[in-house]
């Protein structure tokens, strides 16, 4: 069994941390089994795919970015383990090429995108209303604006753009009238208070009852979602670091990103498209001779986990994993 899991617990567990797409993962850096490759873990976490990939390739060095000040601690049982096999890095993924290790190059990237079981299942964090806390969600607690800082100050098209784009809610006009209205009275502080003022907003889906799991999707999931990705610019900053990742690859390396999000899902098949030199959506009709090709595809289609995983581990379900190898 890898390192990575060996301190997840019960993976029926919903508490515990469970690497998402596991097997998969290892699968797609197999190939660089016995050389003595550079991996960046972009999205460190709680270390279960960095242990994988160490256990798996004895030969390899894995570097693991994370922007959570709190993944430093976890990484230094990965350190006193592995040794001078791991490096880890306190900095956003946005930063990578400036990574000093990986300036010359690297043979893998990882990245397992959105926000990590170890940042959810922590109520203080503010990214679940299951807990009532301080209404944060940064990722990097150090930096930025918190949740309820962007409620209260953010102009309408911030607010359009986390509910309506980023967190897909067909009420989204209910919602943005609803912040606006409750600005000042302390509504917008807390998990809690805010998921209350979603639900009396929007009301409640006529499939879902609470305590009851006919539909797990609470009122106010898409919204929370939405300014999640708002305040840690979720989107911005992957769209400069996918191609970034690409560049740093050496000849034969392999790009490997899990998405949870349509949107994150859609610009990486698009990129992943444009690199292979395929039409990156039904309407390119650039001639083949305007499309260099600088990779190839290992899956045409994402990967997503299989039902047994989904099973043990139900935050699995909207997972995509897409890879690409560089030529």
């Amino acid at each position: 069994m890898y390192c990575g899991m060996e301190n997840f617990g019960n993976p029926s567990d919903h508490s515990v941390h469970v690497p998402v797409l596991f097997d998969e993962v290892l699968e797609a850096f197999r190939p660089l089994f016995g050389e003595p490759a550079v991996i960046c873990d972009a999205t460190f976490g709680g270390g279960g795919h960095t242990c994988g990939l160490l256990d798996m390739l004895p030969e390899a060095k894995v570097v693991g970015l994370d922007q959570d000040p709190d993944a430093a601690s976890r990484a230094h049982s990965v350190k006193s383990r592995y040794h001078e096999r791991f490096e880890f890095v306190s900095t956003n993924f946005e930063h990578i090429a400036e990574v000093d290790t990986l300036k010359e190059g690297a043979d893998g990237v990882l990245f397992d995108l959105g926000v990590s079981s170890f940042q959810f299942d922590e109520g203080a964090r503010g990214f679940s209303f299951r807990d009532d806390a301080p209404l944060d969600m940064r990722m990097d607690t150090r930096v930025g604006r918190s949740a309820a800082e962007f409620l209260e100050t953010a102009d309408e098209a911030e607010l359009v753009e986390a509910i309506r784009d980023f967190g897909e809610e067909r009420q989204w006009r209910k919602v943005v009238l609803a912040i606006q209205q409750a600005r000042g009275s302390e509504r917008l502080q807390r998990t809690r208070s805010f998921a209350e003022l979603i639900e009396a907003c929007i009301g409640t889906p006529p499939r879902y009852r609470k305590g009851q799991r006919v539909n797990k999707i609470h009122p106010a999931t898409l919204t929370f979602q939405g300014v999640r990705i708002a305040v840690n610019r979720e989107i911005s900053v992957m769209e400069r670091a996918i191609p970034d990742a690409f560049e740093i690859l050496k000849s034969g390396g392999v790009l490997a990103v899990i998405s949870f999000h349509s949107l994150e899902d859609r610009f990486i098949k698009r990129v992943f498209r444009r690199f292979a030199g395929r039409p990156e959506h039904r309407n390119d009709s650039r001639l083949q001779g305007d499309r260099p090709v600088r990779a190839e595809m290992i899956n045409t289609k994402a990967i997503q986990p299989s039902k047994e995983e989904i099973q043990s581990n139900p935050r699995s379900r909207s997972a995509r994993l897409r890879i690409l190898r560089r030529l």
